[in-house]
């Protein structure tokens, strides 16, 4: 074993003892990070080349602050994103929810989708969705100028359009137009804040958290903006707490103009995402 792996080793347990989730993962990305190496390669750093800012990002993760921040960068499906403090960091529960999505598009009759993302945050969905979906066109809404910043970073070359502005008004001009809007929003409830996390409750903006009483303030909201911006029988899709299985399709009820609301697992079998199509008249 090279200097650089039982470094590994210990700083791994320093991590378990901290309480982060996912330890020796943490330990051997950090590693990978400050010595500009893959994963699979820390065995073939010499031990001279031992950097010893490592354990500078050690206790920074030590401390709770997300692993994303740190390295600068989070996966997404077939991204690397730019993240860091002020945008919320895409989560794997996420990339279930766009591969319905996606899915949902290809199975449509339309030859260049259009696709909104409301609260697009890093602009990870949007991304994807353009990325894996070539003819579409994926609007992309984002109100904090905190995430703007990192979101701006990412669609930068990208065919998504972005706009800045309140996710509930956007996009007047598409209004009846939109073949599927999409939305990861914040749904945590105000009552459940202390049982956050720390990497989400001291680090991601709350505005990208915490929504109402109970969590789904901003979910009955994207409600009436989907319902203006789709076409009818265009599709919506939003993510949800586990918790919140079951409660959110009665958000997207027939008396407003809906149809087939559904609640859909993640790759854990945990309720994730609610769907809805519009109706026909």
């Amino acid at each position: 074993m090279n200097l650089l792996l039982a470094e590994v080793a210990q700083a791994t347990q320093r991590l378990a003892a901290a309480g982060v989730p996912s330890p020796r993962n943490d330990a051997e990305e950090l590693a990978a990070y400050v010595h500009d190496v893959k994963r699979g390669e820390l065995h073939t750093v010499p031990d001279a080349d031992f950097d010893a800012r490592y354990w500078e990002t050690i206790a920074r993760r030590e401390a709770r602050e997300p692993l994303q921040h740190i390295t600068g960068r989070a996966y997404f499906r077939y991204l690397e994103l730019q993240v860091g403090p002020g945008v919320f960091v895409p989560r794997p529960e996420t990339e279930s929810v766009v591969g319905w999505a996606i899915d949902a598009v290809r199975a449509m009759d339309v030859v260049e989708p259009l696709v909104v993302d409301l609260c697009t945050g890093s602009g990870a969905i949007a991304l994807a969705l353009a990325q894996e979906v070539p003819r579409s066109t994926v609007h992309a809404v984002e109100l904090s100028e905190d995430a703007l910043v990192w979101t701006r970073k990412n669609v930068e070359g990208s065919r998504v359009p972005l706009h800045h502005g309140d996710a509930f008004a956007a996009l007047p001009e598409l209004a009846g137009q939109v073949d599927l809007v999409i939305s990861n929003p914040p749904y945590i409830p105000l009552t459940e804040w202390e049982y956050v996390a720390p990497e989400a409750r001291d680090h991601a903006p709350e505005m990208a958290l915490v929504s109402g009483e109970d969590g789904r303030d901003t979910i009955r909201r994207i409600e009436r903006t989907a319902h203006r911006l789709l076409r009818p029988g265009g599709v919506v899709v939003v993510e949800h707490a586990d918790t919140q299985g079951g409660q959110v399709p009665w958000l997207f009820p027939e008396e407003r103009g809906w149809a087939d609301a559904a609640d859909h697992p993640d790759l854990n079998n945990r309720p994730r995402f609610a769907t809805a199509r519009k109706a026909l008249p």
